[in-house]
């Protein structure tokens, strides 16, 4: 093991469940050995059987499908936002010098603190949700595209402008392709964060969806059901990860040369 060098794909996947079964290893002996109160922490069986219930007599797989269609909806409609924006911002630096300082400010300010006021603006319906993911979303993605076209190489626009490209023809061929890679794999982090907010806005009147679950749960002191619901995220976060990482290798294969 030596630093940045690469391991091999298998390597990769059997250092990568091993820690899973350690995980489970250490939640089990801790839950069997009763050195837990289930109480506070279901053991791993209990969690797989209450899951269980949930999916068949409960229909928490149309709380799953809500939270899932609130979660890509929020955060379409700020990526559809954020990327022209932050294309716009990283290449021309009046319009950077013009939003840059908002775009900053807001991206501080926490989804959850506008949960109260967009309840009274848009009620506790879909919109609410929608609009809290998108707040989430939208200024982070905006600033992190904007800074990755406007690193893209100097050598590589003073090319291009030596062989004649027009500044549109710069943004099409020199600035989007260079930073496409990055911005993509930005996208894919930013969703990991769109899951947050959506949980955040869930636990706060809603009637679906994996926060009204783990809520529900809550009042009933069923961690099971609660670690059930949790794992449940994190699987789907975990399959649309690598389901972004596949995306991204195959639509920009020169983005791992040299890695």
């Amino acid at each position: 093991m030596r630093p940045l060098q690469a391991v091999s794909p298998g390597a990769r996947v059997a250092l990568g469940l091993s820690f899973f079964v350690l995980f489970i290893a250490v939640w089990a002996i801790a839950t069997f050995g009763g050195f837990v109160e289930k109480t506070f922490l279901a053991d791993p069986l209990s969690m797989l059987r209450s899951g269980y219930v949930l999916l068949t007599e409960m229909g928490f797989a149309v709380d799953i499908g809500m939270t899932v269609w609130r979660v890509l909806g929020g955060f379409v409609i700020a990526a559809a936002l954020a990327l022209p924006l932050g294309v716009l911002m990283g290449a021309y630096k009046p319009i950077e010098a013009f939003f840059e300082p908002f775009v900053s400010f807001a991206r501080y300010l926490p989804a959850s603190a506008f949960i109260p006021l967009l309840m009274l603006w848009v009620g506790i319906g879909e919109a609410q949700k929608l609009a809290v993911i998108f707040i989430g979303s939208f200024f982070q993605l905006t600033l992190m595209i904007a800074v990755t076209v406007g690193n893209t190489r100097r050598d590589l626009v003073e090319a291009a402008y030596t062989l004649g490209v027009s500044d549109a023809g710069l943004l099409k061929r020199v600035l989007l392709p260079g930073a496409a890679p990055e911005i993509a794999e930005i996208l894919r982090m930013v969703l990991g964060w769109a899951w947050t907010y959506v949980i955040v806005a869930e636990l706060i009147g809603a009637s679906s969806g994996i926060g009204h679950m783990i809520t529900d749960s809550q009042a009933l002191l069923a961690t099971d059901q609660i670690i059930f619901g949790i794992i449940v995220i994190g699987l789907i976060g975990l399959v649309s990860d690598y389901a972004f990482k596949a995306a991204n290798r195959a639509l920009f294969p020169w983005a791992q040369l040299g890695k």
